[in-house]
């Protein structure tokens, strides 16, 4: 029996639902709506198409949006003036810069330059140590976008054997944090790994993050697992995840599809925590 689909466009729609009655209460409330600044720098193909959802989506929920394109030759101090700007604009309530950055900026400096209290991404070190301690405010899109994911399938993830292949701070850390506070016992697989595929086949819960198509066959798939494929890569027209997915569906109990999986989700995330920056800062006022 094939693997039930987790629809990530589905689930985001009603993530949606919810956040445009709460964005009109705060526009009645405090007289304007939220405020999201999405900054490009450079002609990243991946990163416009990104950018280019995220305003869509904004228009569609009411959300203010300031897009500022960039050339790919600006250089760092530019970037970061800028963002010192937008941290004191008041009618901006949440900064994400597209990664990836051209090679002449620091992404870590990037970060570290945006207001935590607007920095809707999660990124911040101030917000990833609220996370790691169990205290979060911001959670980075991706991750959060899973666990809603994962929630959707009914499974009880105590005492379960989490996987999560990919190690970075924009998925693969925070994504172990958050199985780890719901008690899963978590294992990070990197490219350091000894045994790849054994880990992925004892994982009651598999969340595959590093961008290379089909790196996980659909063998090593432990029967009835839940597979949460973040990946997203063109190969020719098509785009693929990181997981085998015709394979996998037949020995998974739960599979997210690319597209249509995960990355719906991390958009409305991204929507979700500019709406709970919005909220906080002007009830703080």
């Amino acid at each position: 029996m094939s693997a039930h689909i987790i629809d990530g466009k589905a689930l985001a729609a009603q993530v949606r639902a919810g956040l445009s009655a709460r964005i009109q209460t705060l526009k009645a409330q405090f007289g304007r709506p939220p405020g999201l600044a999405v900054v490009l720098v450079g002609e990243d193909p991946g990163s416009q198409v990104y950018v280019r959802n995220k305003r869509r989506i904004c228009g569609e929920l009411g959300i203010q949006s300031f897009f500022y394109d960039l050339p790919g030759d600006t250089s760092e101090e530019k970037l970061l003036d800028l963002i010192r700007d937008l941290n004191q604009y008041p009618e901006v309530d949440g900064i994400l810069v597209q990664s990836p950055v051209p090679s002449q900026i620091s992404f870590n400096r990037v970060i570290e330059t945006i207001d935590p209290g607007k920095d809707v991404d999660g990124l911040h070190p101030y917000n990833l140590g609220r996370l790691f301690s169990g205290q979060p405010t911001f959670i980075s899109c991706t991750p959060a976008g899973v666990m809603a994911m994962i929630r959707t399938t009914g499974v009880d993830l105590k005492g379960k054997k989490a996987v999560v292949v990919g190690r970075s701070n924009l998925v693969g850390k925070p994504m172990a944090m958050l199985l780890l506070q719901e008690h899963a016992t978590v294992t990070i697989c990197h490219s350091r790994t000894a045994d790849f595929a054994a880990e992925c086949r004892q994982a009651d819960v598999l969340v595959v993050a590093i961008g290379q198509p089909g790196c996980v066959k659909g063998e090593w798939i432990k029967p009835g697992a839940v597979v949460l494929d973040v990946g997203t890569s063109k190969v020719g027209e098509k785009l693929c995840g990181d997981v085998e997915f015709e394979i996998a569906r037949e020995r998974a109990g739960y599979i997210s599809p690319v597209p249509g999986g995960v990355g719906p989700m991390t958009i409305a995330q991204l929507m979700a925590n500019t709406v709970l920056a919005a909220q906080k800062r002007m009830e703080e006022k």
